[in-house]
């Protein structure tokens, strides 16, 4: 599509056109990936100031730029306050606002938003719709892989895989929204059918500096500006407090052996993998459904219920969602069972919070047999939250054995990150905790370690990186996967 400067300055508060008008094809914001006909965007980031790249954009083939302040170039440009904050929009408005077209389910909290958007896809699939899904794992159209570099992509880079999306005959995108891309507005331009919010715990807080400035920044979703309704999985002080405070219309869902219910929708779990779904939808239609995921544990359970609700309010009959959500492909890195043998279980995960710590280790309980025991292997990256680390070193000794160890340590010292994980560990230890604590820094060795304890009946779960294939050090990264390691390391350690 194209779309003229004036046209596109009448739609943006604030927006002053100078030195012409012209069509534009495309909206870029890096200037190597200029080609001719588009608008750059001149962003300022941490390092770099993109009206520095101008120049170079224009020898490129950019037809006009987008600026903050005037640059001394021969094109047109449109001047506004923030680049950031208005390119979003400017990059909708030329794709043709496709946003507008699709149903775009948002998806936001600290754990749980990949299931929860592979729960999304499955189950608008099952009523027979084209599925898009944008994440950290993976960014998928009708199905095939595409290229993905973060969790929510740069405000031009998601307004250009909607247009593809919308064309390619896509119907429903199921998308990740990170607190990140929020608080820098990568999602500023999109409109999205139903928001939906997982869950709040410490994470991030490298970045947010603060529990509320974290908060404040995910909240920011469940705004008018955004979408008219959500889903709000209540298990939370702080999903309790959006869903008393937020401006658009909620459905509240829990389970309904919690404190804070009842809930517009009420989950009843009958197993680790099933569960019985009943309410009302913001129209006044009641709500039944069973469900069962392919993925075990209470917050797996919190997450389909999530994605039937949000799937019900845009037409997807509920039991047509749970069967979809049933027979839903694993997410890599997700509670990713690796096989074993001896009678002992390998299960790979992405917990990298001490609540989803936990979560795993509760799912694990369920898996056990005899009397066998759920054993951690758990670490913390480099250049990352500090403050969590303590804290998950406190939710690890809820296992029966925890393997404390490295996960990314970036530029940092690894036994600096250890020793505070291991300092929380102690501490939940003298408050009483039963767990026997193993610290190893190198991470392979750990997982070894964790294998040469386990006996039949035996849960090993290795948490924290997941689907990553590569450890990442101060001196760059290194091939690692956590489940090539772990089937090695019981090749090695068993004999098998």
């Amino acid at each position: 599509m194209t779309m003229r400067l004036s046209d596109i300055v009448a739609r943006v508060d604030g927006a002053d056109l100078r030195g012409g008008d012209c069509p534009v094809t495309d909206v870029v914001h890096r200037h190597d990936d200029v080609q001719a006909g588009v608008l750059f965007a001149a962003v300022r980031g941490a390092n770099h100031d993109g009206h520095d790249y101008v120049a170079d954009a224009v020898s490129r083939g950019a037809v006009a730029a987008l600026v903050s302040q005037p640059v001394a170039v021969s094109v047109p440009q449109i001047v506004v306050d923030d680049v950031r904050a208005t390119m979003g929009l400017i990059a909708s408005l030329v794709h043709g606002e496709p946003s507008r077209d699709l149903c775009v389910f948002g998806v936001t909290g600290t754990n749980g938003k990949t299931t929860v958007t592979a729960f999304l896809e499955a189950a608008c699939a099952a009523n027979g719709l084209g599925t898009g899904v944008i994440g950290t794992v993976a960014t998928r159209i009708l199905g095939d892989a595409q290229p993905g570099v973060r969790t929510t992509p740069e405000a031009t880079d998601l307004q250009r895989l909607f247009a593809v999306m919308h064309n390619r005959g896509v119907d429903a995108v199921a998308m990740e929204v990170s607190s990140h891309g929020l608080d820098l507005k990568r999602v500023d331009g999109t409109t999205f059918r139903t928001v939906l919010f997982t869950n709040l715990s410490q994470d991030h807080l490298d970045y947010h500096g603060s529990m509320d400035a974290y908060f404040a920044a995910k909240a920011r979703l469940f705004t008018p500006g955004f979408a008219s309704n959500g889903v709000i999985f209540c298990d939370d002080p702080w999903a309790q407090k959006l869903a008393a405070d937020a401006p658009i219309a909620v459905v509240t869902v829990g389970f309904d052996d919690a404190d804070a219910g009842p809930f517009d929708v009420q989950v009843s779990m009958a197993s680790p993998t099933k569960a019985l779904l009943s309410g009302t939808l913001l129209d006044g239609e009641n709500l039944t459904a069973t469900l069962t995921v392919p993925l075990p544990g209470r917050h797996n359970l919190a997450n389909g219920a999530l994605v039937v609700v949000a799937a019900a309010l845009n037409g997807v009959p509920p039991q047509v969602a749970c069967d979809g959500i049933a027979h839903a492909p694993g997410v890599p890195g997700r509670f990713e069972a690796v096989p074993l043998g001896d009678g002992i279980r390998g299960y790979v995960d992405f917990a990298h919070t001490p609540d989803a710590v936990r979560a795993v280790i509760d799912a694990a309980r369920g898996l056990v047999t005899g009397d066998g025991r759920v054993i951690l292997v758990v670490g913390c990256g480099g250049e990352r939250d500090k403050g969590k680390r303590g804290p998950m070193g406190r939710a690890a000794t809820g296992a029966d054995v925890a393997v404390l160890t490295s996960d990314n340590p970036r530029s940092e010292n690894p036994q600096t990150i250890l020793d505070a994980i291991h300092t929380g560990a102690t501490a939940a230890l003298a408050d009483g905790a039963r767990c026997d604590v193993v610290v190893e820094v190198d991470r392979a060795l750990a997982i070894g370690q964790a294998v040469r304890i386990a006996q039949p009946g035996d849960v090993i779960i290795v948490a924290g990186k997941g689907h990553e294939t590569t450890q990442i050090f101060k001196t760059g990264s290194v091939p690692f996967d956590d489940r090539d390691v772990l089937k090695d390391a019981y090749a090695s350690v068993k004999g098998h």
